[in-house]
């Protein structure tokens, strides 16, 4: 007979016993759930990018809120407090939105500094789609700050950004491959975009065009999922209105092109200015000797002085973009604001604030638009076009330029203003003025960024390494060669020596002549020609390559004639030898690139 004690451990030990075996199920299931989750197909990944679109969309209206939250802050309660400097008081609240924002960024996440969309790209081609899971709140409260203060900047870059950190932490928590993370990354991109405009096709296309650069239909399931969820929350809270609620227009004759393939010149160049602008400005403020969470400071306070003079430049400035499409302002006005507002976004963001160059690109193309309207109208009197359909077509042309992603400006736009009469004019000038840019500037507002920090986009692109090599960067600079007057047996005992399979032939006034292999060499030796100059067995017909080249059109040079190295020269002599490509060196140029990429993007903090 057992005594009570016995029996009431032994009743303890079993539920022990029990609660340990389904806490072991559990953890065994849970594990296998998370294997399950990281390796799911498409279908699956697909509940990844609802969840996105669910955090993106409530993100975005969150980030709306707040910015009215601290702009009512800034602009109703910063006039009581500083009553006693009477209308001045606007002078000093963009200093002290910048010295907030500097604080911010300074001491709790750098990455949060700038426009956004540039750090997010960086995640994608060279982090792995990592992103720190603190970048969401600093950004949105160091942006909130920054554009309810009266910087000059716009609220899509940050809820882009905002987005993307949500996609990155779901691909971090779940262990899900580096592919995928990088695909959140871009649905949350799409999710800010979409719940911004109610723009689902804007979204989607400005994630592949500009985050992702690529369009494949493994990313384009997830990317379109999460900007339909994004847009349905937003549509839900927001409503279902065009983000400008702008009069109709549409094109009256064949002979209206004209006017706006000359405005599509006018827009390029002041995208290309607006560039130049803003990396000057963050050029000079980095040579300024103050910390860098004072330098906003300085930036804050020569917006504020520009906007005590014209208010209108303060914040995101949607009310002015919508005056301007109606035709409403003044050509003076809508000139001066022009470069008022390139100046004031440029010290904004030059200085170290927070917030996006989106609607500062829709706010000059709008008010360009206005302008050439205005005065296409005064010179030839009976154009029957709008300034409003110039400013309409302006709004798109001059973010494609900047971003170069037409496809992106024009969907946006169409979402945006619900006018499909004006998509002929739109396609054109959007188009027309990306390609005038890129010719005058390889990189986008946002890729030069990232090559001012050393991160060239086209080099570091995954999927593209190959492509990102150049020849210099593999071939081998310490040439053995021979000499053309050389016979074929001293150059049979030089390969034996050193085991190489064929050297350059040089002239004796050091230009190339030719190549020749140990296969040419032994023939020669089998004829009985061992005596002979080995020009006389050389190759003349040669595919040379230059050091600019990409390894992945030598390596087609290479495979077209089967050989086993090609000679590198200067594209303007090609007699000229600097190098020698071998597929070894091809090989090892290329795994030492494969180990770069991963090292970089280990290092970068989770």
């Amino acid at each position: 007979m057992k005594l009570p004690g016995a029996r009431t451990g032994a009743f303890l030990k079993k539920i022990t016993s029990y609660f340990q075996f389904r806490k072991l199920k559990l953890r065994v299931l849970s594990e296998k759930a998370l294997y399950y989750l990281q390796t799911s197909d498409a279908s699956y990944f697909l509940i990844f990018s609802i969840l996105v679109g669910l955090g993106g969309g409530f993100g975005a209206i969150l980030f709306r809120w707040l910015i009215m939250q601290v702009r009512n802050l800034f602009f109703v309660r910063g006039e009581t407090v500083l009553g006693f400097m009477g209308q001045y008081y606007v002078i000093v609240l963009p200093a002290i939105g910048g010295l907030i924002v500097g604080l911010l960024v300074f001491f709790f996440a750098k990455e949060a500094k700038g426009h956004g969309v540039p750090e997010v790209m960086r995640s994608v081609l060279v982090g792995g789609g990592k992103i720190r899971p603190r970048v969401a709140v600093v950004k949105a409260l160091a942006s909130s700050v920054c554009i309810g203060s009266g910087g000059s900047v716009g609220r899509e870059g940050p809820i882009i950004q905002i987005g993307s950190s949500l996609g990155s932490a779901i691909g971090q928590l779940f262990r899900l491959t580096e592919e995928k993370t990088k695909t959140l990354v871009a649905c949350g991109a799409a999710a800010g975009i979409a719940a911004t405009f109610n723009s689902p096709l804007g979204g989607i296309f400005f994630a592949l065009e500009v985050i992702l650069r690529e369009y494949g239909l493994r990313n384009f399931s997830s990317v379109v999922m999460s900007s339909v969820t994004a847009t349905v929350i937003s549509r839900h809270f927001l409503g279902n209105q065009p983000a400008f609620q702008i009069p109709p227009f549409e094109i009256y004759q064949i002979s209206d092109f004209l006017y706006y393939l000359v405005f599509a010149i006018i827009t390029s160049f002041f995208a290309w200015l607006f560039i130049k602008v803003l990396y000057k400005s963050e050029d000079l403020f980095n040579k300024v000797r103050l910390p860098d969470y004072v330098k906003p400071v300085m930036g804050g306070l020569f917006v504020g002085i520009i906007g005590f003079y014209f208010p209108q430049i303060f914040g995101v400035g949607y009310e002015v973009i919508e005056a301007a499409a109606k035709g409403e302002l003044l050509l003076w006005l809508v000139i001066t604001l022009v470069f008022l507002k390139i100046v004031a976004t440029s010290l904004t963001l030059g200085s170290g604030g927070s917030g996006g160059i989106f609607a500062p690109s829709l706010y000059i193309g709008a008010l360009l638009g206005e302008a050439f309207g205005l005065i296409v109208s005064k010179v030839i009197p009976g154009t029957e076009i709008p300034p409003g359909a110039f400013a309409l077509v302006g709004m798109a042309s001059v973010f494609a330029a900047t971003s170069q992603a037409p496809i992106s400006a024009i969907l946006l736009l169409f979402e945006m203003t619900g006018n499909y009469k004006i998509l002929p004019p739109l396609m054109i000038t959007c188009v027309l003025s990306a390609i005038l840019v890129r010719w005058w500037s390889k990189y986008s507002i946002y890729t030069l960024k990232l090559v001012r920090r050393g991160i060239d986009v086209e080099r570091y692109q995954y999927g593209n390494l190959m492509e990102s090599i150049t020849v210099s960067q593999a071939m081998i600079t310490d040439v053995i060669t021979v000499n053309q007057t050389d016979t074929v047996r001293k150059v049979g005992l030089k390969i034996k020596e050193t085991n190489h399979r064929g050297f350059p032939v040089m002239t004796g006034d050091g230009l190339l002549a030719g190549m020749v292999t140990r296969t040419d060499i032994n023939k020669a030796l089998a004829e009985g020609s061992g005596e002979a100059e080995i020009s006389t067995v050389m190759s003349r017909d040669l595919i040379v390559c230059y050091p600019n080249e990409s390894l992945k059109t030598a390596m087609h040079k290479i495979a077209s004639r089967n050989i086993g190295r090609i000679p590198v020269v200067e594209r303007d002599n090609e007699s000229r030898l600097i190098g020698i490509l071998t597929r070894k060196s091809l090989i090892n140029a290329y795994n030492r690139a494969l180990e770069f990429k991963k090292t970089y993007s280990d290092s970068k903090p989770a």
